[in-house]
């Protein structure tokens, strides 16, 4: 999609206006999708994980991000994120079920093969890099619809809602910083345990089931985004099922596919605004199923009732 600016997005908005009838959005079928051979991501490994949080520490040294004290330490100097937020861009939190048994959980964007947010970007604001396969962001083009932060099924784009002028905040896998100048994510670079890794996602993918293989009795079967929407660039197995580790059962198509067929019929046409509310009122609905126990949205609650790394 052509990119645009905020003065021609509202130009073209107001050109519109009324007269325009509004017509029928229907949601089409989601072709197969394939990983570009040259897309990179990362593999999660959550029995690797020891909780050290050198990943969380690293990537907001190396993309220039505030501290973000727990509300009740909020005149202490250190950085204690409890969740994603517009100054953590990954975060590592904890299961417990109540029995002894507990593992870490690394949650930042996954770079979804067909990307929502990207689709559902009325100005290109939002990207994916072609080949490698990033999603990123361009502040420059944004006008803060925060359409991305519906489409998302994994509720993974933060607002910088405390900033006069603010900006959506994720993941990028360090592209502007640490990836462009030691070819390799922040959170990678710095893992002791090499929990998280970095390359492309055939190897990743190929390594996650080499690993299963070899050890069925310590990893669920599961490798989580390997189908999720389409698929994901960054992968996990674990040895915690991943509804505990509050992870969404998503379906395996991707929902871009109703975004862009909203995309085509709005942007270019400007119908009426009640089309697109509609749409973002279906995503949203879609994005909500299996609220308890399920979703990054939700990984609060979810550590409050089996525990939490405080």
């Amino acid at each position: 999609m052509m990119k645009k600016t905020r003065r021609e997005f509202i130009k073209l908005a107001a050109l519109s206006g009324a007269g325009i009838a509004a017509a029928p959005l229907a949601a089409e079928a989601s072709a197969p999708i394939a990983a570009n051979e040259e897309a990179v991501g990362m593999l999660y490994d959550a029995t690797l994980c020891v909780g050290c949080k050198a990943c969380v520490a690293s990537c907001k040294n190396v993309n220039d991000m505030d501290a973000a004290p727990a509300p009740n330490d909020a005149d202490r100097l250190w950085d204690a994120p409890e969740d994603l937020d517009y100054r953590t861009r990954n975060i590592i939190k904890l299961y417990k079920d109540g029995e002894g048994d507990f593992s870490y959980v690394k949650y930042q964007c996954m770079h979804c093969i067909k990307p929502s947010c990207v689709s559902a970007c009325p100005v290109g604001a939002m990207q994916q890099e072609k080949g490698r396969g990033i999603v990123f962001y361009d502040k420059d083009i944004c006008i803060g619809c925060r359409y991305c932060q519906v489409a998302c099924p994994f509720n993974i784009p933060k607002f910088e809602w405390p900033k006069a002028f603010p900006k959506i905040v994720k993941c990028d896998l360090c592209k502007f910083t640490n990836l462009k100048d030691k070819g390799i994510p922040a959170c990678c670079d710095v893992c002791p345990t090499k929990a998280v890794i970095f390359g492309k996602r055939d190897f990743l993918l190929a390594e996650a089931k080499k690993r299963i293989a070899e050890n069925p009795d310590k990893y669920q079967k599961e490798i989580y985004g390997e189908f999720e929407v389409g698929g994901t660039n960054v992968i996990y197995i674990a040895g915690e099922t991943f509804d505990n580790l509050g992870f969404r059962e998503l379906e395996h198509d991707s929902n871009a596919a109703f975004s862009e067929n909203i995309q085509h019929t709005i942007y270019k046409g400007f119908v009426a605004p009640v089309a697109l509310y509609g749409f973002l009122a279906f995503v949203a609905l879609k994005n909500r199923k299996n609220h308890h126990g399920h979703g990054h949205g939700h990984d609060a609650k979810h550590e409050d009732k089996h525990g939490s790394e405080k």
